[in-house]
């Protein structure tokens, strides 16, 4: 298990903003995204585009791009290794004083990095956390506008439960440079959950002192593909999220994270292992579930035992909180109730009807 931090400490920030954007097999939809940064209100960014060895043509639409915009758009070449080792790879070649994330299957408002980089740099904020809307790739259609109500700031330290509240993905925030390249990095990146890892091994670096600002107004469109909004996982994946999450585990006792922060970690825990990734393993109707919860509850009873009393479920906190709190309650009520197969089936009938998939 490696013990070394993932980049160089120190840099000497010439740019306000980096945004890194991973790219594979995007050649349709990459020109929106990068029209949509490239015409940003915010100057002093830089654009790190990751062609992660596309097949198609991203290569050589990056490199238009970079030569029209010399000053802007950077073009990382690599050998096809997953989002995560190209993530690692902009974080390194990183100049902002910032750090953000784009999909490139997603468009940004023309004020995304001027609001989310003013937020976080006006409160000397670490992490700047916007609202976004899901939109119907092919009609258009506004399916839901996410993280967009009023959220008072908060410091991990003080409350580490609300970092529950946070939706996993890194392309609706910003991230202070420094604490993105002295994070751990994995041994062994998940091929599923890996947004979430990510972000717990960001939480593990802020947890003494990070601040959390929030800009309540969409600033991502999100695009949900016809064939996206459910997405399966193989029997032959989890292995590899389980050991991914044990060992970020072993992070957080070797920094001596905090009883609170281990606790939060437990409840993410079963939150994305006892509900999203069940989900998602449900699509496959050849498994049989019963015996997957019954593996998760195992795992989760061993290795992260505080989520059957978890105080970030009880009513006292989530009548002191509400919002996302009362949905997760309910999951894990349901889930203690031995009612998840039903509740997979419903769920699953919600988002097909609604095409609203509910982010646990």
């Amino acid at each position: 298990m490696s013990q070394s931090r993932s980049h160089c400490m120190g840099p000497i920030y010439k740019k306000k903003l980096s945004i890194i954007v991973p790219c594979y097999k995007v050649e349709k939809y990459l020109p929106k995204c990068l029209d949509s940064l490239v015409n940003q209100t915010l100057d002093g960014i830089e654009i790190i585009c990751i062609n992660d060895g596309s097949p198609d043509s991203c290569k050589d639409i990056i490199k238009r791009y970079a030569i029209k915009y010399t000053d802007m758009v950077i073009l990382i070449d690599k050998k096809n290794e997953g989002v995560w080792r190209g993530r690692q790879d902009g974080i390194r070649a990183a100049r902002g004083e910032y750090i953000g994330f784009v999909d490139s299957d997603d468009t940004v408002s023309q004020d995304f990095a001027m609001s989310l980089y003013n937020a976080a740099k006006d409160t000397n904020a670490d992490i700047a956390v916007g609202g976004f809307q899901r939109i119907d790739l092919e009609t258009g259609k506004v399916l839901s506008k996410e993280m967009c109500s009023f959220r008072s700031a908060f410091n991990i330290a003080d409350d580490p439960g609300r970092i529950l509240e946070l939706n996993g993905a890194p392309w609706n925030k910003v991230f202070r440079a420094s604490v993105l390249k002295n994070m751990y990095d994995l041994s062994c990146p998940p091929p599923v959950l890996d947004d979430l890892i990510f972000h717990l091994m960001v939480y593990l670096q802020l947890k003494n002192k990070g601040k959390v600002v929030f800009v309540p107004k969409p600033l991502v469109h999100y695009m949900v593909r016809s064939n996206s909004i459910i997405n399966s996982v193989r029997i032959s994946q989890i292995e590899k999220v389980y050991k991914a999450f044990l060992e970020v585990k072993h992070y957080y006792k070797q920094e001596n994270a905090s009883i609170q922060l281990m606790h939060v970690l437990d409840a993410e825990a079963f939150i994305h292992l006892g509900v999203s990734l069940l989900f998602r393993l449900s699509k496959n109707k050849d498994i049989n579930m019963h015996e997957q919860i019954a593996s998760c509850t195992k795992f989760l009873d061993k290795n992260f035992s505080s989520w059957r009393n978890s105080e970030y479920f009880t009513k006292k906190y989530v009548n002191s909180h509400g919002g996302l709190f009362r949905r997760m309650q309910i999951a894990h009520s349901i889930y203690l109730a031995g009612l998840m197969p039903s509740f997979l089936r419903i769920y699953d009938w919600s988002i097909l009807t609604f095409k609203h998939d509910i982010k646990w």
